[in-house]
Order: structure tokens, then sequence, then C-alpha cells
């Protein structure tokens, strides 16, 4: 398995902040422990990451939004260090490690060469890993730094973020076992307990945008007039 291109949750949601949107979230790289330095995180710059809609149920995507990385750039070259000060803006020459990144915006599917691609965000650098509170005092402040908006009015945030998703991954993949129901288990049931959040505490990478609602809905054609008898 790739790590870097192992996606673990989509999620799409009307914005609570703007109710003519919806917030597309694609959440990769698993298990992220926030301690694994030196090398931290980062997207694989050979790997296209998609978020991909399909408009009108044929399981065919119609609109999409592909995200690609450069290669990591050491801005310090005798160190091998993620930084060697506290980072306090996202632009800060201690923030030794940094990776940019492009979104396009597909009509059409993917593969087909017909379909028409635009850059909407190009070449914009990602928030560093939070990888401390020596390191980042304000992480917060750093990581609103790196939301930007795209040449079509869109809100992009591509970095590191705290897995939100709550699953009890030891137990479900032992035979499919859930911990609260353990006694209804066919095979050698153990106690019943609580479910454990196999993902708290661990970082994922996320790509996010906020689109409106009428940029990605079915459009549905007029109806032809019914025959008459």
């Amino acid at each position: 398995m790739d790590q870097e291109a192992d996606v673990t949750d989509v999620y799409a949601f009307v914005s609570p902040d703007i109710s003519s949107t919806v917030t597309l979230i694609a959440n990769w790289i698993p298990f992220e422990d926030p301690t694994g330095g030196p090398n931290f995180w980062h997207f694989d710059d050979t790997t296209r990451y998609y978020i991909k809609v399909d408009r009108d149920g044929d399981a065919i995507e119609d609109i999409s939004w592909e995200w690609t990385f450069s290669p990591l750039t050491i801005k310090n070259p005798n160190t091998f260090l993620y930084n060697t000060l506290p980072i306090r803006n996202i632009t800060d020459t201690q923030f030794n490690i940094v990776q940019t990144y492009t979104v396009t915006e597909i009509t059409g599917p993917t593969a087909m060469t017909s379909s028409v691609r635009s850059v909407i965000l190009a070449n914009k650098l990602q928030p560093p890993n939070n990888v401390g509170p020596r390191s980042l005092p304000n992480y917060d402040v750093v990581a609103q730094q790196a939301i930007y908006t795209s040449t079509n009015g869109y809100p992009i945030f591509t970095g590191q973020r705290d897995d939100p998703f709550f699953v009890d991954i030891g137990s479900i993949f032992d035979l499919g076992s859930l911990r609260p129901f353990n006694n209804l288990h066919l095979l050698n049931p153990p106690p019943t307990a609580p479910g454990i959040d196999s993902v708290g505490g661990y970082n994922i990478h996320a790509t996010e945008i906020q689109v409106p609602k009428t940029a990605w809905r079915q459009r549905v054609a007029a109806s032809a007039p019914t025959p008459s008898a």
C-alpha cells in the first residue's frame, strides 16, 4: 500500500458559514503520528489527488478537482531538520522543508483529453506539520494563512489536520466485531466494552475546497412535452 496515496475518508456537507456552498474534503495518509520526525509527513509529488463529483448518477465524474504537488524543497541544505527555530508564519525562513501544490478544475471525465482543464490555484505553499508547541507556538495562525482563494473564488486548504473520524479499527478488523456488541458475535465473544477511537491523536493530510452548490449539482435538461393521447 502506498501510504501517501491512501485515502481515509471523504466528506461533503453544506458549509455552516456559507449555506449556499458545499465543503468537499478528502483526507489522506492515515495514522500520522504527530511525533513522527524528523521527516514528518507530506503528499507524494508523483501522485494526482482528486475529488470527483458525478452530477447525473451514471458513475462517471462530471466535475473534478485535481491536486498535484511539487517535490520537497529544503531551504537550508546544511541541516536535515524540519525547522531550526520557531515557525511564526507560513513563509518563515525557519520552515525548512516545504512543498507547494496546484489545483486544476476538470469538467468532464478526468481521463478524457476532451475534458476542459483549468488551473484555479497555482504553486501555493502548504502549512507546516504541527510538530509541537515549541516549533509552532501559534499553529492556528500559521494554518489560517494557508487558506487560499482560487481564481474562481473558491476557498481552498491543503495540509495536515487532526483526523476527525471516529472508528474502532482494531475491533472492526478482528472479524467484524464492535466492542459494545461483543456478546452478539458468533466467534468466541469477549465481554462487551466501550468503543475505542483508534485514530484519536493521529493526523491526516487534507485536500479541502468550498464550492457553490450551483457549481457541482446536477444540471437537468428541460423536460420534453408529454405527447397527447
